[in-house]
């Protein structure tokens, strides 16, 4: 079951997971039919951050959906996959069915979890497999969704072991998918995952590429290269990149002031946080929240 918790006006919307009564804790398959059911639309369609996974397949029909100030039209033989903490929007429900399937990060298996990379937070939201790729990924969504609703057929730790499975082999077709044209490239580092971490959790604390390197144990230059090989930017601008996603998700989605931004993002003042939101998107704070917001 899906239920919004509200962090107040000056939060954004945070959405926990809450099992459906009598289901494996940490996964659940559901209609758009239900969802619609079972969420108002205007709740739907506020801006909310899960955190659990969401993907999501259409039928029939269309539909617009916002991740992190991205629109994307979904149709049928597309997925979109959101991850936990991004901010997301649903658009007209009404003429679109589908499928969506939600689940917590650690359901899966740590391998599965790992060769999926479902912690990576940059990860492409919208997939459009090949039609031989779609029918797999169509195979594979029926089963799982045939076995969720095949409570009480089996033993329930056997149960949850066969839609662990399941999911496992959805995520990581949908995981293929992800991975660049041309030809192989390298697994992520240990470096660079390290860093992708340590920024995810302190990045309000610190915009420093020698902080974090002394507190992993590296050098500023290693972290750097490691960064660089893995997603084509330096260190620097990796964490400035997520400092500002940040930034702009408050201003677009919270009612905070820009100062209270400011703080919360760890900058000694407003209009240093504004000096450096201008350099980085080429806007001020208000100017973005007064476009974003129409």
């Amino acid at each position: 079951m899906v239920k919004n918790r509200h962090a107040g006006v000056e939060g954004i919307p945070e959405t926990p997971f809450t099992a459906p009564a009598g289901t494996p804790a940490g996964v659940e398959v559901l209609s758009l039919s239900d969802l619609r059911s079972r969420v108002p639309a205007r709740r739907l369609a506020e801006p909310q951050r899960p955190d659990f996974h969401h993907l999501l397949a259409l039928t029939s029909g269309t539909l617009w959906h916002t991740v992190d100030f991205a629109a994307h039209a979904l149709e049928p033989g597309c997925w979109l996959w959101v991850r936990p903490g991004q901010v997301h929007a649903w658009g007209d429900l009404t003429r679109a069915e589908g499928i969506l399937i939600l689940f917590q990060q650690d359901f899966l298996d740590t391998a599965t979890t790992a060769a999926a990379r479902t912690d990576d937070p940059h990860a492409p939201a919208l997939l459009r497999p090949l039609p031989d790729d779609a029918a797999a990924l169509r195979r594979a969504a029926e089963h799982l969704t045939a076995e969720f609703h095949a409570l009480g057929h089996l033993p329930l730790d056997v149960h949850t072991a066969a839609l662990r499975h399941l999911l496992s082999v959805l995520v990581l077709r949908l995981a293929h998918l992800t991975e660049p044209a041309g030809p192989p490239t390298a697994e992520p580092g240990a470096a660079y995952l390290r860093f992708r971490a340590a920024v995810e959790k302190d990045f309000t604390q610190t915009r420093q590429v020698e902080d974090y390197a002394r507190t992993l144990g590296y050098s500023a230059r290693t972290l750097s290269r490691a960064t660089l090989a893995a997603t084509g930017l330096g260190a620097k601008e990796f964490i400035d990149r997520r400092v500002v996603l940040e930034a702009k998700r408050l201003l677009a989605h919270s009612d905070r002031t820009a100062a209270r931004i400011a703080d919360h993002l760890g900058f000694s003042s407003a209009t240093h946080f504004s000096k450096y939101f201008h350099k980085h998107t080429g806007q001020t704070p208000i100017a973005f929240r007064d476009i974003v917001r129409g």
